[in-house]
């Protein structure tokens, strides 16, 4: 189930924050330290329940002689409540004898088993074989009963289950399911979602050897693809493949993912970022970059606006690149749209890219596809009023009115390209484009056609020498 984090501190209550192995993390740190506000986790199972039974040992009042009684669930994966209390002592008891307990044991989900006047010398022939949640064993013998005052701890104690084990996480885990709220496909309930990521991909697809799955990666990625182009109103941030040259990207990129969407945008080298969990004494660990750059698109939308393409951005908390490319190698992965990340020594570590994976041109730049989704969401929104309304001229005039002036808001802000309004965009809805038949099929037709401002990716200078004619 998606559940919602509006910053780092609600992350480490849910999730418990930095984990050694994991990219998560490091993403969603660096995705609110680069201007992100909210965000969905959705987790991935990668473990399944032990088969082995939990284990509580409790010592005695001497704790020179260790455990004195150890209790075992009868049931593996079980979480077991152990509530020892002493029992009171009713009037004319033998002082001698062996101090008596109150024992309650209960599971969730079940009725509690109490257990009245056990005494440590007895527990394991009072509660075995009646218990159906524990076994008791004591690990003391009868000649260091006396020693060990013969007696128990009191308080609540908590059987816990066995670690999980480890399991390998498929393809298929991560697309998970629409109607039970899983894996990517698990999204689809949340709206407002814009960007999708999978920043742990490379934790289950790096085989026992240290190599990467290829295969693994090329459906996951193709599973994000997919969804969001079915959403049709968000985009995938995606990784390349660590430890890769610029050549070998290209060769990925151009030969092995084929990848052709409107609807995603790769981004290539990973950063280096601190390392807060230590892993193998490490202080710093390379990452990968779509959580820093969902973080950037987050801020760039703030400030700037989703139609002023993510990029010429420093990316905050990074360190340093895997892959410090040249100018050459940036012109060979920038027109199959790698967007590169590249440092520029007093200017910082920078996105240099601003691309889709789209093969058609009217979709190649990130921002132009965003403001459509942007629009297109705003529109649907806004227009709900007109549903179930009377669907005559006085609909159509409103409807015009609502969007016109949504569109020349953005056409003032600088969204939309054109002198004048009317060469930036058009609202039509009228009698030609709304005939009798589509009205009685229910219809209201808004056509609208805008005109979305273009990054300048290349900043071309004309250089002249003039002859000096007074020679």
């Amino acid at each position: 189930m998606p559940r919602l984090v509006t910053n780092w501190s609600q992350y480490e209550e849910a999730y418990g924050g930095f984990v050694a192995g994991a990219m998560l993390p490091n993403s969603v740190y660096g995705f609110f330290n680069n201007g992100g506000s909210m965000a969905y986790i959705v987790r991935i199972p990668h473990t399944t329940p032990s088969e082995e039974s939990g284990q509580l040992a409790l010592t005695s009042g001497d704790r020179a002689l260790g455990a004195a009684v150890e209790f075992t669930t009868v049931k593996p994966n079980a979480s077991v409540t152990v509530t020892i209390t002493p029992a009171e002592e009713a009037d004319g008891a033998d002082d001698d004898a062996p101090p008596a307990f109150e024992i309650l044991i209960t599971e969730k989900g079940g009725e509690p088993e109490s257990y009245s006047g056990v005494t440590l010398g007895a527990i394991a022939d009072t509660i075995n074989g009646t218990s159906s949640r524990v076994k008791v064993e004591t690990k003391i013998d009868v000649d260091q009963l006396a020693a060990a005052l013969q007696t128990l701890p009191a308080g609540v104690f908590n059987i816990e289950p066995a670690p999980a084990i480890p399991k390998a996480v498929p393809g298929k885990a991560f697309n998970g399911s629409e109607s039970a709220r899983t894996g990517i496909s698990g999204l689809t309930i949340a709206d407002d979602v814009t960007m999708v990521i999978v920043p742990d991909l490379i934790t289950a697809a790096t085989k026992e050897d240290g190599s990467i799955d290829m295969g693994m990666w090329k459906s996951v990625q193709l599973s994000l693809i997919n969804h969001c182009e079915g959403q049709a109103n968000r985009m995938a941030l995606l990784d390349a493949p660590p430890g890769m040259s610029p050549m070998q990207v290209k060769k990925w990129r151009s030969d092995d993912a084929m990848y052709d969407s409107a609807f995603a945008a790769l981004y290539y080298p990973w950063i280096e970022v601190d390392n807060p969990a230590g892993t193998n004494g490490n202080t710093t660990i390379m990452a990968p970059p779509s959580g820093h750059m969902a973080g950037v698109w987050s801020r760039n939308d703030e400030t700037r606006g989703v139609w002023k393409a993510p990029a010429n951005e420093v990316v905050r908390g990074a360190l340093s690149v895997e892959t410090n490319m040249t100018k050459a190698e940036q012109g060979i992965l920038n027109p199959i749209g790698v967007n590169c990340i590249r440092p520029f020594g007093t200017q910082g570590i920078r996105i240099w890219g601003a691309r889709t994976l789209s093969s058609n041109t009217d979709w190649q730049y990130i921002n132009v596809r965003r403001l459509f989704n942007m629009i297109e969401t705003t529109i649907m929104n806004g227009t709900n009023y007109a549903v179930f309304e009377p669907n005559d001229q006085k609909l159509w005039e409103g409807l015009k009115r609502t969007v016109g002036s949504f569109l020349r808001g953005l056409w003032r802000d600088g969204a939309l390209f054109g002198a004048t309004a009317e060469q930036a965009f058009f609202v039509k809805c009228d009698a030609e484009n709304n005939p009798p038949d589509s009205i009685d099929q229910g219809k209201v037709i808004v056509e609208v056609g805008i005109a979305p401002v273009k990054p300048a990716e290349f900043v071309i200078f004309r250089v002249s020498q003039l002859k000096d004619e007074s020679a």
